[in-house]
């Protein structure tokens, strides 16, 4: 039988792109930040997860003021999107590192950067006058923001993706290229294979359909109170 979701452990290598970690006199609650491509579920998986174990959610914004300008022009908008989300995930580091409660967090800084500014840049979408720009700032930010403990990655197929964006019914999101989102899938495989080191559980969202079935999720949750219960 094929496991509906995979877990590993921290890689021993890192780059910039590696979150920082935690000393020793830090907080013993678990931060778990939820990874995926637009319309993998991201928001629905927070909520879900939140209401089972309790703890804040934090949720991506989705009242960015330049998000419908870049979807129209992309070339135009791409570095005032990508700094007002970077701005977003600078205040939310400031609440992981102020509170006493679990955490559990819709999208993390290390996407915004890592995989939509960087898919910006090498498609030519992004000047890299701006994209080294958003870097610096990227990597004072980083320097300062706690790692997570644990990240949930859903992993999904392009068809799978469209099929959700459609149903969301953002009318923002209607433009959205297939292309794109294949790109920005490569990008997500890379960085969680290759570049990421933290601990990671990948959800099938192809085959695991949480919002309907709950229950598929117990796997999930159970891996999670093992990991608190460790000490994580």
């Amino acid at each position: 039988r094929s496991l509906r979701y995979t877990a590993t452990g921290p890689k021993p290598d890192s780059d910039r792109s590696a979150p920082p970690q935690r000393h020793e006199n830090d907080t013993k609650t678990m931060y778990i930040a939820i990874s995926g491509n637009i319309g993998s579920g991201k928001t629905s998986l927070t909520e879900m997860l939140t209401d089972r174990l309790g703890g804040t959610a934090l949720f991506e914004e989705t009242g960015n003021p330049y998000i419908a300008d870049f979807y129209e022009d992309m070339n135009r908008w791409a570095f005032n999107l990508q700094i007002y989300f970077l701005g977003q995930r600078i205040r939310q580091a400031t609440e992981i590192l102020s509170t006493g409660s679990d955490l559990i967090q819709d999208r993390t800084i290390y996407e915004d950067a890592h995989i939509f500014a960087t898919n910006l840049h090498e498609t030519g979408l992004m000047s890299t006058r701006d994209f080294d720009t958003y870097m610096k700032i990227f990597d004072l930010a980083t320097g300062l923001t706690q790692a997570p403990d644990l990240l949930i990655y859903l992993k999904a197929s392009v068809p799978t993706l469209v099929s959700q964006i459609k149903k969301r019914g953002r009318a923002y999101e209607m433009s959205i290229q297939e292309e794109y989102l294949e790109r920005l899938n490569r990008k997500y495989d890379e960085w969680i294979s290759r570049i990421y080191r933290g601990e990671v559980i990948t959800i099938d969202v192809d085959r695991v359909d949480f919002v309907d079935d709950p229950s598929s999720l117990d796997d999930v949750v159970g891996r999670i109170e093992s990991l608190k219960k460790s000490g994580l």
